[in-house]
């Protein structure tokens, strides 16, 4: 894989790049990006949000993307450039400062490649990679170092995963999607039945489906559906350390933010949001667009369009309410003591 050429830009290219016009020196040129408080001459940095103006003003960057807001703000960088949305902005430039690393079709000598499976010409397989039989890998995919991919499993077009990512068998990536590093795909699920003074397993003959561009944080455990399918459908992301038990059927564009639990048979729909270490008990549905808040017990379905919070959880207004009555209580206490303490006198 060869390493990106580094690149430098003027304020000048910055503006006609992002729709901006520049205050300063139009010729400083930068050649990476930091934030505010650690850059040096040969950053570029972005100011969007009043409460970092004393950063601003300090920062060594040699140019800034700032909002008219904050156009004639105090500062020391060699040139301003202002634009409507400064974190889009540096958000569109960073391919140009960090080009992406280039794939080179291959596979690595050391990689083990089973009988029946196929390997697009153009994907790339890093060293010490296991790709079991009849497993398909499409064209650009990269399979990284250490990655082992089941017996019959897929992953899609221009995917990759990362290294030591496990795809158990029979599981299949879509197009697009991005599996970091440490992430079970299609592991069983936690499924017994207690017989005979034991706790007995139940087979999980089901599969983990991954839809297109969809991103699995690392550490994340997907389970296999029992009988079932598990699904995640596309464009959802996921962050670090979520799990996500058999049969949950995960709809399009939702964000799991880290360490979420999902328990089996649970059914999120498009567009929801679980913040971060939220669980979702089995067999509810968190209907479309439903927002859940950080730390949230989610013991009962909650409709479309709603956000709730707390454990348990209940709408969030509701939530709210609830925490103000529970701080009340301490001051009610030291009342009632003052009164019983007067009773005594």
């Amino acid at each position: 894989m060869a390493a990106p050429a580094l690149t430098v830009m003027t304020a000048a290219e910055i503006a006609s790049a992002v729709g901006g016009t520049v205050s300063g020196d139009p010729a400083i040129r930068v050649q990476a990006v930091a934030a505010l408080d650690r850059a040096t001459a040969n950053h570029l940095s972005f100011f969007a949000t009043a409460k970092y103006a004393e950063a601003f003003a300090e920062t060594g960057a040699g140019i800034v993307l700032l909002t008219p807001e904050f156009a004639q703000a105090a500062g020391r960088c060699a040139a301003r450039v202002v634009v409507a949305k400064p974190h889009d902005a540096i958000v569109s430039l960073l391919p140009h400062f960090y080009p992406p690393v280039i794939l080179t079709a291959g596979v690595h000598t050391t990689a083990v490649i089973g009988k029946g499976t196929s390997v697009a010409a153009s994907a790339q397989v890093d060293a010490y990679a296991v790709i079991g039989d009849g497993a398909i890998i499409g064209e650009r995919a990269w399979i990284g170092a250490h990655v082992v991919i089941g017996e019959g499993a897929s992953v899609g077009a221009d995917s990759r995963l990362f290294a030591h990512v496990t795809m158990y068998p029979h599981c299949s990536v879509g197009d697009r999607t991005v599996i970091h590093s440490g992430s079970r795909i299609g592991s069983d699920g936690f499924g017994f039945i207690y017989s005979d003074g034991a706790h007995q397993k139940i087979p999980h003959v089901g599969r983990c489906i991954i839809g297109n561009d969809v991103e699995v944080g690392a550490n994340c455990t997907l389970d296999r559906g029992s009988i079932d399918d598990t699904v995640v459908g596309d464009g959802t992301k996921l962050d670090n350390l979520v799990h996500v038990a058999h049969n949950v059927r995960i709809g399009r564009l939702c964000l799991l933010m880290a360490q979420v639990g999902i328990a089996g048979s649970a059914r999120i729909e498009d567009g929801v949001i679980l913040a971060g270490q939220v669980g979702i008990s089995g067999h509810l549905t968190m209907g479309k667009g439903a927002r859940i808040g950080a730390k949230s017990g989610v013991y009962n379905p909650v409709a479309p369009g709603d956000t709730w919070s707390g454990n348990p959880a209940r709408p969030h207004r509701e939530a709210l309410r609830a925490q103000a009555a529970l701080y009340k209580i301490a001051g009610f206490m030291k009342r009632l003591e003052r009164l019983l303490a007067r009773e005594k006198e």
